[in-house]
């Protein structure tokens, strides 16, 4: 292999593995991101529960003889 060869292989690999790394730490990233999100949508879906739950209470209405 000519030297010009690997040298251009070297290139290639380097720029290779810089890519590599940048895309991992997108997927870290994402990663990160999906978790937080996951987190703040059981968040809201619990304080949706509990308000819906608080709306069904108040629109109950005991019979008068429980008053």
């Amino acid at each position: 292999m000519s030297d010009a060869t690997s040298q251009r292989i070297d290139r290639l690999e380097s720029h290779l593995e810089h890519q590599v790394e940048q895309l991992n730490d997108v997927v870290i990233a994402q990663g990160k991101l999906l978790d937080r999100l996951r987190t703040e949508t059981q968040r809201q879906s619990g304080a949706m529960q509990t308000l819906e739950l608080e709306r069904i209470k108040s629109n109950v209405q005991k019979p008068p003889h429980y008053q």
